[in-house]
């Protein structure tokens, strides 16, 4: 057993309107990049990484990035899909009363579903940490101001390449103890050690590139 795993917290899959990575390909890659836990956090729904884990249960953590009527949710350990479009306090409710880990996707990035500062400050304490790196930010600076936000309220946080194509899976990944469950990670995740790296800001038009193809086929989720 590991002492330390890599996480990468934040990754989409063909199952995210976005996203073309398909499960298999997704897997192959992580385990090439050395990411020992890969959070799978599709738009609004848990059927790509319920697939996944089904192939890979030890690398695979069933994740789900959730919009809300103010900001979007960056959930692990989830067991029941959360609707897209609740309020703030209802998603993180239900959320709760599965013991899902909760972060905060990209806070800042207001193009990207961040938060209104009023709404971020009120949800603080109820959540687990807030993203504090994402590798799809275009300016860095958004990245500073959820880690300087995470340090001056002692709030937790976590890392994540956000890939929407395989070249970025493990971009950006936390080095943490050894954990297994929601609870575990909760203890540890103070103790992580973050290796984060930028993407292209190209990389946004490979997911409107995505977007288009998908909308051309059967869409597999609320994006």
């Amino acid at each position: 057993m590991k002492s330390s795993l890599r996480v990468d917290f934040h990754c989409h899959s063909q199952f995210s309107s976005d996203s073309l990575n398909k499960i298999p390909d997704l897997l192959k890659t992580a385990h090439k990049k050395g990411v020992d836990r890969l959070v799978i956090t599709d738009h609004n729904t848990i059927r790509g990484a319920l697939e996944a884990k089904a192939l890979d249960p030890e690398l695979v953590i069933v994740g789900e990035e959730i919009k809300t009527t103010k900001g979007e949710l960056l959930a692990s350990f989830v067991t029941e899909e959360v609707p897209y479009g609740l309020e703030p306090m209802d998603a993180i409710d239900r959320l709760h009363k599965q013991g899902a880990f909760i972060s905060v996707s990209h806070p800042f990035d207001l193009q990207r579903s961040g938060w209104p500062i009023t709404d971020l400050m009120f949800i603080l304490p109820l959540v687990d940490a807030i993203e504090v790196f994402n590798s799809r930010c275009i300016n860095p600076a958004l990245n500073d101001q959820a880690l300087q936000l995470a340090q001056e309220q002692h709030v937790a946080g976590t890392v994540g390449s956000d890939s929407h194509t395989l070249f970025e899976v493990g971009r950006s990944t936390l080095e943490v103890p050894y954990f297994e469950t929601a609870v575990e990670l909760r203890s540890v995740i103070r103790q992580g050690i973050p290796h984060t790296r930028l993407s292209s800001p190209f990389v946004h038009l490979a997911s409107r590139w995505a977007y288009i193809v998908n909308r051309m086929t059967l869409p597999r989720s609320a994006a």
